[in-house]
């Protein structure tokens, strides 16, 4: 084993926990500038939304505002609105978003044992970028071992990606371990081509098929993950 690499969202940090933080406060924002309609009917609205348009789409709350019925938005500024909203949902990125409390001494401990490590994650450049910043993580990873698909050109779950990711690191297959929370995204194609998998059970995903899947380890966080490194690969890694 010479090099782990992660998945970002719902393994590094709770993507799941935080988005839905982020949306309810955004959207109590655009209620107390005067949208006329309860958190719970702009949330249902917004998540229908999100369903259609994806999470990575960048006028999400534009277009909720042209969805809600007229009489919800007559009295407002629709820019004022989406504005407080876009405001409300980034001043909770800036206060709220942490790494899961076992991430850094983890990365950390590897780094030590010599191990590389580097990142394989799906979505907007920018934004995964800004991810990684903001969770304090970006001195972990080599600057060319984190690979984001938007900026790659390959999607998950396309095996292309890994195997994009596997040679431009000038590594084998059976030398990388990938760990991710998504069964279909993070642990089938590295699989297919030959790489150790981890899944880490981190979110509540629905319709996660683990049998079907298969994958080599399954933790709950990374002191599991760890102990599993030391015996059944012989990496030195401390305890922490």
């Amino acid at each position: 084993m010479k090099a782990i690499l992660f998945d970002i969202d719902d393994t590094l940090f709770s993507t799941t926990k935080f988005a839905r933080r982020a949306r309810a406060n955004a959207v109590d924002a655009m209620i107390a500038l005067g949208l006329d309609a309860t958190q719970e009917e702009i949330l249902d609205e917004l998540q229908e939304v999100l369903r259609e348009f994806g999470s990575n789409y960048s006028q999400h709350f534009n277009k909720l505002i042209q969805r809600l019925p007229p009489h919800q938005r007559r009295d407002v500024n629709p820019a004022l609105i989406v504005a407080a909203g876009v405001v409300a949902y980034h001043d909770t990125k800036f206060k709220h978003l942490r790494a899961f409390e076992d991430v850094e001494p983890f990365l950390t401990a590897l780094r030590e044992a010599r191990m590389r490590l580097g990142v394989i994650t799906h979505g907007w450049t920018t934004k995964q970028s800004e991810k990684l910043i903001r969770l304090g993580l970006v001195h972990q990873f080599g600057p060319r071992d984190i690979f984001i698909s938007d900026q790659v050109g390959i999607s998950k779950p396309n095996p292309k990606l890994y195997q994009h990711a596997l040679r431009e690191m000038g590594l084998l297959p059976g030398e990388v371990m990938y760990v991710g929370d998504n069964l279909a995204h993070d642990i089938v194609p590295p699989k297919s081509i030959g790489m150790h998998t981890t899944w880490i059970r981190r979110s509540a995903r629905e319709g996660q098929d683990l049998e079907a899947a298969g994958p080599e380890f399954v933790v709950d966080d990374f002191r599991e993950l760890a102990e599993i490194l030391r015996e059944r690969f012989q990496i030195p890694i401390a305890s922490f």
